[in-house]
């Protein structure tokens, strides 16, 4: 059986000491370019293999940050994590990821098993938890980051949007176009809660414009994609026949809702306008293209990134809870121009 090169033997022939060697296999530390090339050329003559589990167990740090998110398969959630990995991973942070299924049941869950593996930071998305989640986190001893949010009583820090406050952007044009009879499209109350947001933000522009908040379509449980869309579609057309414009929860049920006009016949946005909600690729390449709110689902995930990094840096982290709020912005489309 072959011998094991140990850390020792590798700073011996770099004539660095071991703890340099240590800190060269780390891509954040303060070693510099010379050192860390002498380094791993003796390394790579010696067969040495660094024990990054090992280094972690003496320093605790455990090089990763968790990150829960409702879905695997959506488009803007995965730009928001891409955006992020590729931040942290320039400072040698790694990203473990969790996904909730839009049950905050399960998201308590996965915050107490990722808890138990010492990550050096917790992103979660959206600002509503159980109980018990957030004593869970309160008394964890990382940073907290919430996203996609911008809860009235965070857990510590944010980088989000209010998703009310889109919504009411988005009916306000609608409103301003000259549409009275404005239905909206999304899921019930038990799953998406961003949604639930956007939904607040819909019923409360109405009622300012003193126009009817009945037409509500409930497209079943959170995600709610384009077959929930074209199915709750149908459903608004079958009830509610003289609506003039349909606000969907996302661009997928916007497509949805467009493919099922579409199929009746009914021309958008001549007969109904509809909009949409996360500027998907999709609603750029629809026919009629659609209108949209942009969240920044990349720019939310750079600046956490970049928040976790200022959070976790050697010479301390920024005073009191850090607060990064996204601007949306209301592109304006052929289905509701």
């Amino acid at each position: 059986m072959s011998r094991k090169i140990t850390m020792k033997e590798v700073a011996k022939a770099a004539g660095v000491a071991p703890m340099t060697v240590s800190r060269a296999f780390k891509s954040n530390s303060a070693v510099n370019a010379d050192t860390r090339a002498r380094v791993m050329k003796a390394a790579e003559e010696l067969g040495y293999v660094f024990d990054s589990a090992a280094s972690n167990l003496r320093s605790r740090k455990s090089g990763f940050v968790a990150a829960i998110i409702p879905s695997l398969n959506n488009a803007n959630f995965a730009a928001t994590i891409g955006a992020m990995s590729s931040v942290l991973e320039q400072h040698g942070l790694q990203i473990l990821l969790g996904y909730t299924g839009y049950s905050i049941d399960e998201e308590e869950r996965l915050i107490a098993q990722l808890l138990r593996r010492s990550p050096e930071a917790i992103v979660l998305t959206g600002g509503h938890h159980t109980d018990r989640a957030r004593k869970l986190l309160a008394n964890a001893t990382v940073p907290i980051v919430e996203t996609w949010d911008l809860p009235e009583n965070p857990v510590e820090h944010v980088v989000g949007f209010s998703n009310t406050t889109a919504m009411r952007e988005l009916v306000d044009h609608l409103v301003q176009t000259g549409f009275d009879r404005i239905a909206f499209l999304g899921g019930d109350a038990t799953g998406d809660l961003r949604g639930q947001a956007r939904l607040a933000g819909f019923l409360e522009a109405l009622g300012r414009h003193g126009l009817d908040a009945s037409r509500l379509v409930c497209a079943g449980p959170a995600p709610i994609g384009m077959r929930e869309g074209a199915l709750a579609m149908a459903d608004l057309l079958g009830r509610f026949p003289d609506t003039e414009a349909v606000v969907c929860v996302s661009d997928l049920s916007a497509f949805g809702a467009l493919t099922e006009c579409q199929r009746r016949g009914i021309r958008v946005p001549e007969d109904i306008a509809i909009a949409g909600f996360g500027a998907y690729d999709i609603s750029a390449y629809a026919h009629p293209t659609l209108t949209t709110i942009e969240a920044f689902s990349t720019e939310i995930g750079r600046k956490t990134g970049q928040l976790i990094v200022r959070l976790l840096r050697s010479d301390g982290p920024p005073a009191g809870p850090q607060k990064e709020e996204i601007c949306p912005r209301l592109v304006i489309r052929q289905s509701a121009p």
